[in-house]
């Protein structure tokens, strides 16, 4: 069985993070590990609270899975701040990791924000260049390009610049009002458009770490950069379209993220 080591924060409730990366790896056929940047209390109306590992135990963590199960992927998620990025760069270059997938997660889905400002720059400058590829959303790539983007054309340019100025590959995901559901991947200096539709749903709590995880699996089992991204995109638009609801409470709740073994495959 293929592994994925998914280095990212935990979502008390269990819809994004590293509960959401489990969840997608193990039902997109391998084995999940974790490296946990961070404690959060948080549900799908918004973050309370953030803990962080320090950065020597962070450091720790990824020693201990790299030394023991090492992984065919490696997943990046919520990174709050430098230290925490310069010692997932440092142990990584180490253990010369391959198939890095960071999604760069600087605001959660509820509006909260889960990265501080300087650590945009570390991120840009140590993290970044060692992916495979990276999966920013419009405002995500808004930071990282410098650039507004108002269309596809907008979303070219952004993907573009992210991608040259890094030296890795983007996925620039849709949404948030531009192309609708249309993701943008723009490696080896060509682009490549992957066509979706907008699912009215409103439970997406943790839709980014569900689609950069499945990224992250599908390379972990052999798959194309290209190949990998359509799988993951076709993972989440069944998950999303499944509408399924978990909740009696009074708030919002997530859907797709409890129904992963209703898309599992074999490994």
């Amino acid at each position: 069985m293929r592994t994925a080591l998914s280095i990212a924060g935990s979502d008390s409730s269990g819809g994004a993070g590293i509960q959401a990366d489990i969840k997608t790896m193990l039902a997109n056929g391998v084995f999940a590990m974790t490296a946990i940047t961070a404690l959060t209390a948080q549900n799908t109306t918004g973050v309370r609270d953030i803990l962080e590992a320090t950065p020597a135990f962070l450091g720790e963590q990824i020693d201990a899975v790299f030394e023991d199960i090492r992984p065919d992927a490696v997943k990046i998620g919520m990174v709050s701040s430098t230290q925490l990025i310069e010692v997932i760069a440092q142990r990584l270059t180490f253990h010369q990791a391959k198939n890095i997938v960071v999604d760069p997660v600087m605001v959660a889905t509820s509006g909260s924000e889960l990265m501080r400002t300087d650590a945009v720059a570390a991120l840009q400058e140590k993290l970044i260049p060692l992916a495979a590829v990276v999966t920013p959303n419009i405002p995500e790539a808004q930071i990282l390009s410098g650039m507004t983007i108002r269309d596809a054309a907008d979303m070219e340019r952004a993907a573009r610049a992210i991608g040259d100025s890094c030296g890795c590959a983007v996925l620039l995901k849709g949404g948030h009002s531009v192309s609708d559901a249309d993701d943008l991947l723009y490696a080896d200096g060509s682009v490549q458009w992957f066509r979706g539709r907008r699912i009215p749903n409103p439970n997406t709590h943790g839709t980014g770490c569900t689609l950069s995880s499945a990224i992250a699996a599908n390379l972990a089992k052999g798959f194309s950069l290209d190949q990998s991204v359509r799988r993951a995109k076709e993972y989440i638009s069944g998950a999303l379209g499944a509408m399924l609801d978990l909740g009696s409470g009074s708030g919002p709740m997530d859907h797709g993220f409890d129904i992963h073994s209703a898309f599992a495959e074999e490994a």
